[in-house]
């Protein structure tokens, strides 16, 4: 994509919040299209912010829409079925997507003719040819948008990321990346949810999790050389919760792809939902010439840092907390955005699409049973 660039300078994030204070800003009137349990989080996260207030919403279900609608004080009038309805509404100024994979591209799509910014979840589409045509009509008819790659604002990954801009473990040589859940493995007799429909979701593991894995990759390392990769159903059947029949599972439940960055780091990735054991298990190791960093969404606000010591020679090992100075919500970003001063490392348009071609690759490569180029 002609301008597009991942690596970003680094910045004060706490600057980029004291953009966006009371009066700085007009309020932005904002629809939410889906209402299941991740948009709670989004209007939760964001009615906790000045300048933002929830003036449309829209799905499928009528009794979720009058739940939520009951909750916020929304008229019936704003209480949309179609989500073309609640893009087109005169009193929706941004767009909040949380919908399944499916609906992804077609709402940014309605959102980039509105001239809506929107803030849109993961994985970007559900297959690439969605994601090319997004980026052609992006290109004549731009607006604000933001992809809901939230791990970007977990503060270990952050203090990482800071780290690493400040040279703190010399060239970074290699690399691995894992996310790991467990809710899908055999002994849950987990059944088949829409997550495990490839007209649903593209992909499986891939596209639900993997999606976070190039992200973090892209917003620590920069941009994919080339890559190789193995996709796995590990359990081709699940029963269907309905009628209780065997229905065959068509989408990965394991991924696992090496890569080259243009940077020259070399970097290992594995996902799955059968690591029993794992919540959500999203970590990073990070080898220098000079020392090692590690994170955790298990350890959310902490990392270590290993290195030797130059004056005794001995094995270092050290805990850091990210200040809280530096800390930044995705929600205080989208607003920042949403303002004209989003905070460094916001994932927007261009991130989402690069993914989104990663992805891709990633795919092809299992395919084809070959090394796929991204350069």
């Amino acid at each position: 994509m002609a301008g597009f660039s991942i690596d970003r300078p680094a910045g004060d994030t706490a600057e980029a919040q004291a953009k966006v204070t009371p009066g700085a800003i007009k309020t932005q009137r904002l629809g939410v299209v889906g209402l299941g349990g991740m948009a709670m989080a989004h209007i939760e996260g964001l009615l906790k912010l000045e300048g933002m207030a929830i003036s449309a919403i829209c799905d499928v279900q009528r009794s979720a829409l009058d739940e939520v609608g009951e909750r916020l004080g929304i008229p019936s009038e704003r209480r949309h079925t179609d989500y073309s309805g609640l893009i087109a509404d005169e009193a929706v100024d941004a767009v909040v997507s949380v919908t399944p994979n499916a609906l992804h591209a077609e709402v940014m799509r309605l959102c980039l003719l509105a001239g809506k910014p929107f803030l849109s979840e993961k994985p970007f589409t559900r297959t690439f040819e969605e994601a090319e045509e997004l980026n052609a009509l992006f290109a004549t008819h731009p607006v604000p948008a933001m992809i809901g790659f939230s791990y970007r604002y977990t503060p270990a990954f952050r203090l990482v990321k800071r780290m690493l801009d400040e040279n703190r473990i010399g060239a970074v040589r290699s690399f691995s990346i894992q996310y790991l859940q467990g809710w899908g493995a055999a002994v849950y007799k987990t059944p088949y949810v829409w997550r495990f429909d490839r007209n649903v979701t593209g992909t499986g593991t891939l596209g639900d999790l993997g999606a976070h894995m190039i992200d973090l990759a892209h917003y620590l390392f920069g941009a994919f050389e080339e890559l190789s990769a193995r996709l796995q159903t590990l359990i081709p059947e699940r029963a269907d919760p309905r009628t209780g029949e065997m229905t065959a599972v068509e989408v990965d439940d394991f991924a696992s792809f090496q890569s080259l960055m243009t940077n020259g780091a070399a970097g290992l990735f594995q996902t799955t939902r059968n690591a029993i054991g794992s919540g959500n298990q999203l970590e990073v190791s990070i080898f220098g010439d000079e020392g090692t960093l590690m994170a955790s969404t298990e350890r959310p606000e902490e990392i270590a840092w290993i290195r030797v010591d130059a004056e005794t020679g001995e094995l270092v090992r050290e805990t850091r907390r990210s200040p809280q100075s530096e800390r930044l919500n995705q929600w205080q970003d989208f607003a920042a955005m949403l303002a004209g001063a989003p905070g460094p490392g916001l994932p927007d348009f261009a991130v989402g699409y690069e993914n989104q071609r990663v992805l891709e690759a990633i795919v092809r490569s299992h395919e084809e049973k070959r090394t796929i180029s991204l350069r």
